[in-house]
């Protein structure tokens, strides 16, 4: 009895400090996000200089997702959640006292990847502690990711109204979150890296294992559509729905609502059906409510289709972690680094090609080919064991 008392405080434990590291990631990223027009400001850079340094980031992110998979093949996901952690939290602090474009351009690019240091380690964490619960635990763990980037927005929103200059915003934000990263993580899951069974020396860019390809084109598909509609939604209430600025701001806000609703509520209907339903249903959401969007260009019924995109996008990746995470030939920060990075391309590249195809085309059109990312993902569910 005292053996099941003190497993089940463990594992409460490591749920908390793995809830921690997502929140840290999200209120860090939308920090910095919040204060992106002022430093634009401070460095007087025009829209093209800003969009070019912006793209540092994600440049970062992606060249070091192989690393990143082979350091987590050789040492614990711990070890890596917390360099990663301290390095994000570091160089969080020093944005607002760049003085010119290259120094920015620099911190972003090391942001980005000390970024996915910490994000995908913090999920092989959340793969772990799922392992020690029976019920799905996994989507409420990116539900505190959204809610902390919520809490982050408003903060900088606070900050700007106040007229408090970033560099003084992020250092405090940067100090709290160092406070949280070190007292936490000696409280996280106490895992033991995997190396990876195939001794064959692999080139840094490889596509996932066979195995891991249905997972991947999931997690493109589902990442596709997010940052789609968090870049263009807006723009597309506006333009095909002929919603005012506000309208399109509120339905925007809805789909963000929806989407950590639906993170919230999800671990409780996977734990009714199971994961591979609550990813066809998934599927079908997002199809569902892109289509109803794009054939009925009303605020109500366009509003409706955020709505159900919201909800569809919100579950897919942590479950797809989840299953993933269960493959015996790699550690869990390897295999989410594998699929991860198929699946941040469609996060980075699709919402580029969207505005591409509306200038030769429109807008509308770009959503119609968008909601066939919700058709791939139920056609990908397919053959999927649980």
């Amino acid at each position: 009895m005292l053996v099941e008392v003190q497993q089940a405080d463990n594992a409460r434990q490591y749920r908390i400090a793995s809830s921690v590291f997502y929140f840290i990631s999200g209120l860090g990223y939308s920090s910095w996000a919040s204060r992106i027009p002022s430093i634009k400001q401070q460095l007087q850079l025009n829209e093209a200089q800003l969009g070019a340094v912006l793209f540092a980031l994600p440049i970062g992110l992606m060249l070091t997702m192989p690393l990143t998979g082979r350091l987590l093949g050789n040492y614990s996901s711990r070890r890596i959640m917390t360099i990663g952690a301290i390095i994000f939290n570091t160089i969080l602090s020093l944005p607002g006292f760049t003085t010119s474009i290259w120094q920015l351009a620099l911190i972003l690019f090391c942001f980005g990847s000390s970024r996915n240091l910490m994000n995908l380690s913090m999920n092989a964490q959340a793969v772990h502690v799922q392992r020690l619960y029976p019920q799905s635990i996994m989507t409420t763990f990116h539900g505190i990711w959204s809610i902390a980037g919520f809490m982050g927005a408003a903060i900088g929103y606070l900050m700007v109204s106040m007229n408090v200059p970033p560099s003084y915003h992020l250092l405090s934000v940067s100090l709290l979150l160092l406070c949280f990263t070190l007292y936490y993580s000696p409280r996280s899951f106490p895992d033991e890296p995997t190396p990876q069974i195939d001794t064959e020396k692999k080139p840094v860019f490889s596509l996932p294992d066979k195995s891991l390809l249905k997972f991947s084109f999931i997690c493109f598909a589902c990442m596709a559509t997010e940052n789609t509609m968090y870049d263009w939604s807006s723009i597309y209430f506006q333009k095909v729905v002929h919603g005012s600025v506000a309208s399109a701001t509120a339905a925007f806000v809805i789909y963000m609502v929806s989407m950590t609703m639906g993170r919230f509520i999800g671990d409780r209907i996977v734990n009714r059906i199971g994961i591979k339903n609550m990813l066809r249903n998934s599927g079908w959401l997002i199809l569902t409510g892109l289509l109803l969007a794009i054939t009925l260009p009303h605020p109500i019924t366009a509003t409706l289709g955020f709505i159900f995109t919201g909800f569809g996008v919100s579950c897919i990746v942590p479950l797809v972690f989840s299953l993933a995470g269960k493959s015996k030939s790699m550690s869990s920060g390897q295999t989410l680094a594998s699929i991860s990075t198929i699946g941040y391309l469609g996060f980075l590249v699709v919402p580029p090609l969207v505005g591409f195809v509306a200038q030769v085309s429109s807008l509308r059109l770009s959503f119609a080919i968008m909601a066939i990312c919700g058709l791939l993902i139920i056609l990908m569910v397919r053959g999927i064991k649980e």
